[in-house]
């Protein structure tokens, strides 16, 4: 056995361990200051979701943007109190060589509400749109006629009866790093980390030209896009809350509860396209 002495830890250490456990506490008590302001909201949505059930409606949303944009963390906000028999949430993996066969719209049909249900889509359709084209998963005959025949789709599906609200979550491109490194030092978020997630950032310009084309395009009277600004998530996840709160006039609604959206945090497709046409006008490109 060594005769030497074994160190402990000391004074600076114990001082910089007590500083990261204050802050830890503070961000936790933060985290818990959040989700206890959502409640009200989440109120709201069984509300909607008991008119949703008593009118026999049908209602679509779909959460679309980058990678690490937030849609996950308020997907599981919105849906944490619903009534499991009347939602669900809808991630389809990569289609199977039989369902590249089928018509594309035909597997995210499979998943539609029937009355009385709300089915939130972790990206959909518009995967053709953004990720199969970055990535050369579709061809570009595939990607053209999607772009064609997408706003025909959406205006039969909203005319027959189903609210569909549409959102694409805009992070910017340093939050997005910084929340991908998390993702790869924190153990208990690793899983998120795909090979995908790795070439966001290489791609970032390519994702921004996909999307300043997928709004120009498929931003209609009859489905219009709303953009929410998530690199607060928090902010993120309230008014994503307020969106889908005012897209049906349910019964019950709380008059001491304000629906408007932040201005600052959800913008029309319509305003997000003349800010990027702004941006590339005033500096040569586009910028999320």
């Amino acid at each position: 056995m060594s005769g030497r002495c074994r160190k402990g830890p000391t004074m600076a250490d114990l001082a910089r361990k007590y500083q990261q456990a204050l802050r830890e506490i503070a961000r936790l008590r933060r985290h818990d200051q959040a989700e206890a302001a959502l409640r009200p909201w989440q109120v709201e949505l069984l509300k909607l979701q008991r008119h949703l059930e008593a009118e026999n409606l049908r209602m679509i949303v779909l959460f679309e943007g980058r990678d690490a944009s937030g849609k996950g963390g308020t997907i599981r906000r919105v849906s944490r109190y619903m009534n499991e028999r009347h939602y669900r949430v809808v991630a389809l993996g990569r289609p199977t060589a039989e369902q590249r066969s089928q018509w594309y719209f035909q597997r995210y049909v499979a998943e539609f509400p029937a009355g009385g249900q709300i089915v939130l889509f972790d990206r959909s359709w518009y995967n053709r749109a953004m990720v199969e084209r970055v990535f050369g998963f579709c061809t570009p005959k595939e990607y053209k006629d999607f772009l064609r025949g997408v706003t025909g789709f959406e205006k039969d599906l909203t005319r027959q009866g189903t609210v569909l609200v549409k959102l694409y979550f805009s992070v910017t491109r340093e939050e997005q790093a910084r929340r991908f490194e998390r993702r790869r030092t924190d153990p208990l978020r690793q899983w998120k980390l795909s090979e995908i997630d790795l070439q966001a950032q290489d791609r970032w310009d390519d994702f921004t030209e996909r999307k300043f084309e997928m709004l120009r395009r498929t931003d209609t009277a009859a489905a219009p896009w709303l953009i929410v600004r998530s690199n607060d998530k928090h902010a993120a996840r309230l008014n994503t809350m307020k969106v889908i709160l005012g897209a049906i006039d349910y019964k019950e609604r709380s008059t001491a509860l304000d629906f408007t959206p932040d201005p600052r945090i959800v913008v029309s497709g319509s305003d997000e396209l003349a800010l990027m046409r702004a941006s590339r006008r005033r500096i040569g490109r586009f910028t999320e």
